[in-house]
């Protein structure tokens, strides 16, 4: 059972699984918050570039990290993303930001300063869906909902590319060269936890989907 009306679903997966439009839809369902962490990484790699030091200086891209003014909406139907007062919504989702950020998401340090600022994030909200790839092991291990979605490459490339407007073999070569960094980054890698509940979204539209997860809800007393 929640605790007091608190409510935590974390939705962990890899890109094109469909977890940031199931969260959202379903964050707005619940009348809860949303949380988009892979937005979070994303902004500091925009910072991280603009400031010109390179990827594979650990220290300089945890100062980067460290000094960024990060702010991030959590409203499911209209949030925003700023650093140091920019508004970066559309930059970071650039092909230059999306080869840069499994580098920069390695770096510990910035990954620790990122589950704290989270952390605070969700226990300030309290009713909340979290995205991410390390939602439910490492941000928030006491979610009330832990999911995995997966997706066939297949379908994780048409999605992607339909998203980002590319081609669909090359957005499916990106995919697998992220997915090979995450799960093999020392810092918190990609992976399903042990007690998450592992869905294939591969035939499932995204109703379906949110159905599927209010139905989990509403069997733990949570809904």
């Amino acid at each position: 059972m929640a605790r007091s009306g608190r409510c935590v679903v974390a939705v962990d997966g890899p890109s094109g699984s469909g977890k940031s439009t199931v969260s959202r839809r379903l964050a707005a369902e619940l009348g809860a918050g949303y949380l988009d962490t892979g937005a979070m990484y994303r902004a500091i790699t925009w910072a991280v570039l603009r400031s010109g030091v390179e990827l594979t200086d650990a220290d300089a891209v945890a100062k980067v990290a460290a000094d960024v003014d990060l702010r991030i909406g959590t409203d499911p139907q209209g949030y925003h993303v700023t650093a140091d007062g920019v508004t970066v919504d559309a930059e970071i989702r650039g092909p230059e930001v999306t080869g840069a950020v499994s580098a920069v998401s390695a770096v510990p340090t910035v990954r620790t300063m990122l589950v704290e600022h989270q952390r605070a994030i969700i226990d300030q909200l309290g009713r909340i869906v979290v995205e991410g790839r390390d939602i439910a092991g490492v941000v928030a291990p006491d979610a009330d909902l832990k999911v995995f979605l997966t997706a066939s490459a297949a379908a994780r490339a048409a999605r992607r590319s339909a998203e980002i407007a590319a081609d669909v073999a090359a957005t499916a070569e990106d995919l697998a060269r992220r997915d090979r960094l995450d799960s093999t980054r020392k810092a918190s890698p990609l992976q399903k936890a042990a007690d998450a509940v592992e869905l294939d979204t591969t035939e499932l539209g995204i109703d379906e989907v949110v159905a599927r997860l209010r139905e989990m809800l509403n069997s733990k007393g949570v809904a």
